[in-house]
């Protein structure tokens, strides 16, 4: 289906500056689930943001008191997007990594080695996982066996991977996060196996492609699409849920 509304630099500058309902942030981060550049670009710009409110507010030792000066006078001086534009710029050019504040604020924050401990993300699905596994034993929590992806968005602007026709839904719930609310799904794979598909925003924006985790006591599979992430998870180690992972990863959109 062709996009009869296309995303514009100006919708990915408002998105950048929070300025976007659930409905425009959604089609932004449809676009950019398709576009790396235009993701690699706000990831970018999300960086330089954070940055400068950093050096403004005084929370990081590392940012020199010139720096942190001039920021503020830029600011004070030019609009939002205006602002934008010239740090891109200043960033281009390498200022901002030679006065040590773009590298230690921005690109520093991006390694992450999910194999020697598991994103906080990654934690909470696990919960949710094992909760489904208490409520699944319970008589007095009736199961919801509807997938509805279409209402799950409109009332989480979270879109859900489309799942395979030979999968059957178990329980649908939503949990609480501190970003938002989450979306725990138990199903049952055409092999048997129980797993749980768990979303919700971790609270930073990333494109990261499916990592792998061996738990002490099962398996999970993650991976992040702009502000929304996704696990699927099984308490049996060693189950191999990558395969699973990519079907669920190439349907969301």
């Amino acid at each position: 289906m062709i996009d009869v509304d296309p995303i514009m630099d100006t919708d990915l500058d408002a998105y950048v500056d929070n300025q976007l309902d659930a409905v425009g942030r959604l089609r932004v981060e449809k676009h950019l689930a398709k576009n790396p550049e235009a993701a690699a670009q706000v990831m970018t710009d999300l960086g330089i943001r954070s940055a400068l409110k950093l050096s403004m507010s005084g929370g990081d030792e590392h940012v020199l008191p010139e720096t942190r000066e001039a920021a503020r006078r830029l600011s004070s001086g030019l609009s939002d997007r205006q602002v934008w534009s010239v740090l891109r710029r200043v960033a281009a050019g390498g200022l901002l990594v030679s006065v040590g504040w773009f590298t230690s604020t921005s690109m520093g924050a991006r390694e992450v080695n999910a194999s020697v401990h598991p994103p906080a993300f990654v934690e909470q699905a696990v919960r949710a996982h094992l909760t489904s596994q208490v409520r699944a034993k319970m008589h007095s929590q009736p199961e919801v066996r509807s997938y509805d992806r279409d209402d799950i968005r409109a009332a989480t602007a979270i879109a859900m991977p489309e799942l395979p026709e030979d999968w059957k839904v178990v329980d649908v719930q939503v949990f609480p996060s501190e970003f938002g609310p989450s979306i725990e799904t138990s199903v049952r794979t055409s092999e048997g196996a129980l797993v749980s598909l768990f979303a919700g925003r971790p609270g930073s924006f990333a494109v990261e492609p499916i990592t792998n985790l061996n738990l002490a006591d099962g398996e999970a599979a993650w991976w992040q699409l702009g502000e929304v992430a996704y696990a699927v998870v099984s308490s049996t180690p060693d189950t191999g849920l990558t395969d699973e992972a990519e079907t669920l990863k190439n349907s969301v959109y």
